[in-house]
């Protein structure tokens, strides 16, 4: 069954994200121009990594972060893998999730909210399965409730579901929990890799017509 926005969703929701992203905005600001700087010197120009990502409804919009890969190539001009481009300087980052914070201006601009599925690729989009796709009818989040029960350590499955579950339960409450929570993680650095890869294997689609449901 299609979601269907309640009261804080309708009324309130939109509003906190905008508050909150203003105020970490400005409080934050001097770590932006810092972090900034960094990336300059580190990892070159541009400083914001720029990629189109499917929001409410599959809509695309632009996602910000501030870049934390080299463009080394090998001899015939294609890009080196992951984890050859991903310095030390460009994991420190991630694993403190400062690469994230250019999103608060997605905030701003109501493509993204606080809290809410995290955006993916758009080649993914043809590859969910009926279940999967429903991750799109909310708001994607700079955080989510999957990012909090494991964010790369779980399997594409397991996002998926736990993406879902939050699309059927989203409240204040649970909101505020999320956002705890994650800062609760990116204290210690949790689940920012999966077992096998520097980042995240990328999602070629489910291997079952359907994926596992969460009560």
């Amino acid at each position: 069954m299609k979601h269907k926005p309640k009261f804080y969703e309708k009324h309130f929701k939109r509003l906190q994200d905008l508050i909150l992203a203003s105020v970490a905005l400005v409080l934050l600001s001097p770590v932006l121009l810092i972090v900034s700087i960094l990336v300059r010197c580190k990892l070159g120009s541009p400083i914001i990594f720029k990629q189109k990502r499917p929001g409410l409804d599959g809509k695309i919009f632009t996602l910000y972060k501030f870049r934390t890969m080299t463009d080394q190539r090998d001899c015939q001009g294609n890009l080196l893998s992951d984890e050859e481009r991903l310095t030390s300087f460009g994991k420190f980052l991630r694993s403190t999730s400062l690469d994230e914070l250019p999103e608060l201006i997605n905030i701003i601009e109501g493509t993204l909210s606080i809290c809410g599925p995290r955006p993916l690729l758009v080649s993914y989009l043809p590859l969910y399965n009926e279940h999967q796709k429903r991750r799109h009818e909310v708001k994607p989040g700079l955080t989510g409730y999957a990012q909090v029960h494991g964010r790369n350590s779980i399997s594409w499955e397991e996002k998926f579901d736990l993406d879902v579950y939050y699309v059927d339960h989203v409240t204040f409450l649970g909101d505020w929990k999320i956002m705890l929570d994650t800062l609760f993680k990116v204290f210690k650095r949790e689940g920012i890799s999966s077992d096998t890869s520097v980042t995240m294997e990328e999602f070629k689609g489910s291997p079952s017509p359907e994926a596992r449901i969460y009560d």
